[in-house]
C-alpha cells in the first residue's frame, strides 16, 4: 500500500542510532544507513527526506534516554554519592561497547565542520539539560555549604569535565583514569574532600 511505512520505525531508529554512534554523523552515509536498517536507501530518503533528519530522530532517542538515566544517577540524599554516580553514568555511557562508542554528541560537534543549525541546536539543547539537571542538584539545601563554587559554575564545570573526559577516552581507552579524574574533580568541588 502506497504511504504505508513498510518497517518498524522504533526498531530502524535503535538501528539508526547505533550507527551514528559508532560513526559519527560525519562518516555515516545514507547507504550505510540503508545497510544497517535493512530499508532501501529510497525509501529512507521517502519516509524521512535526509541523513540529518534521521539523525535529529535518532538523537531525539538518545536524549530522552541519556537526560532520564542522568537525572536518575543525581537522585542520591548524598552530594558526593550523587556526583560519583552522575560521572559513574557519563563515564560507563561513553565507554559501553566493542570498540567502545564515546560520546554522540561530542563526537558530532567535534567530527563535523560547519555543523548545520538544526543539529547544532539540538546538541547545545542536550548540554543545557544536562547543565540543568546538575544545577537543581547542586542548588539543593544539602549542598550550598559544601561547595567550593556557586552552583551554576560547578554544574558548568562538570558539564566541562565530561566533554574532555570524552577525549581521554579516546586518546587513552582507559576508564580507570576517567574514573579518577572524576573522582579528583569531586574532591576539588567539596569543601573538605
Amino acid at each position: 500500500m502506497a504511504g504505508t511505512r513498510q518497517f518498524d520505525e522504533s526498531a530502524l531508529l535503535e538501528k539508526v542510532l547505533t550507527t551514528f554512534w559508532q560513526q559519527g554523523y560525519s562518516k555515516t552515509s545514507m547507504q550505510e544507513l540503508a545497510s544497517a536498517t535493512g530499508v532501501q536507501r529510497g525509501s529512507l530518503y521517502n519516509a524521512y527526506g535526509d541523513k540529518e533528519e534521521l539523525f535529529l530522530l535518532a538523537f531525539d532517542l538518545y536524549r530522552d534516554r541519556y537526560v532520564s538515566e542522568m537525572k536518575a544517577s543525581l537522585d542520591h540524599d548524598d552530594l558526593r554519592s550523587a556526583l560519583q554516580a552522575f560521572f559513574s553514568f557519563a563515564i560507563t555511557s561513553m565507554t559501553t561497547g566493542t570498540p567502545s562508542r564515546g560520546c554522540l554528541s561530542t563526537k558530532t560537534v567535534v567530527g563535523t565542520e560547519g555543523l548545520e543549525e538544526p543539529i547544532h541546536s539540538a546538541i547545545q539543547s542536550l548540554v543545557d539539560e544536562i547543565e540543568e539537571a546538575l544545577f537543581v542538584r547542586l542548588s539543593q539545601p544539602d549542598a550550598a555549604s559544601r561547595l567550593n563554587l556557586p552552583a551554576r559554575e560547578a554544574a558548568r564545570m562538570a558539564v566541562t569535565l565530561t566533554r574532555g573526559l570524552v577525549a581521554i577516552e579516546r586518546i587513552y581507552r582507559d576508564k580507570k583514569r576517567m574514573k579518577a579524574t572524576a573522582e579528583s574533580f569531586v574532591k576539588l568541588l567539596l569543601k573538605g574532600e
